[in-house]
């Protein structure tokens, strides 16, 4: 078995390790603080409209990110089918364009080659 004695009085028992470890009691915080509420006040208009105001500052400043997020996600949602129409109709009209510009760059050349070719004949 083992050759360590039961009764060695070198090993701290549990009690001992944990009122060794444990913090020391604040002096000045009676035993049942914890379970005392704090005693209500009264509160007049302006205490209300004041606290009301931190309240739903905090709430704003909660909601900020999240809010943000949402509202940009609707935006690209809603404005993504409407920046698509946009840019097929620019595209299609860029392109009609840039086909009348070519077509009258090449009618404009061929008459003046036509017409130099007339003048030497």
């Amino acid at each position: 078995m083992s050759d360590i004695p039961f009764n060695d009085e070198s090993i701290p028992v549990l009690t001992e390790v944990v009122a060794e470890t444990a913090p020391a009691p604040a002096a000045d915080v009676p035993a049942d603080a914890d379970t005392a509420a704090p005693e209500p006040r009264e509160l007049d208009d302006d205490a209300w409209r004041t606290l009301e105001e931190r309240i739903v500052a905090r709430v704003l400043d909660r909601l900020q990110d999240r809010v943000e997020l949402v509202l940009e996600d609707q935006v690209r949602s809603s404005m993504a089918p409407v920046l698509d129409h946009v840019v097929t109709r620019l595209a299609t009209e860029l392109r009609d364009g840039l086909q009348l510009t070519v077509e009258q760059v090449v009618a404009r050349a061929v008459a003046q080659e036509l017409a130099h070719l007339r003048t030497r004949g």
